[in-house]
């Protein structure tokens, strides 16, 4: 009987941990609709749209070196 009950505590712990675990996770990730959540989805965008200009730039076949210049200007111009 003793060793049920200590399994029983033991088991019923690791729930109480588990789910300790698991709502302090929850509180530290921001909301979805938060403004720092939309703030770092727009940031993303923007990045993702200056490596795809790089990466034309990198693998463009034609050598212009005046359309190299203004790509990147046109690149540090941006926020």
């Amino acid at each position: 009987m003793m060793v049920v009950l200590i399994v029983l505590v033991a088991v019923a712990g690791k729930i109480i941990q588990a789910r300790y675990k698991a709502a302090e996770r929850s509180e530290r990730q921001p909301a979805p609709d938060s403004a720092d959540a939309q703030r770092q989805r727009d940031e993303i965008r923007a990045l993702k749209e200056r490596i795809a200009v790089l990466e034309r730039l990198a693998t463009d076949k034609e050598d212009s070196s005046a359309r190299l210049d203004r790509e990147i200007e046109k690149l540090r111009d941006r926020p």
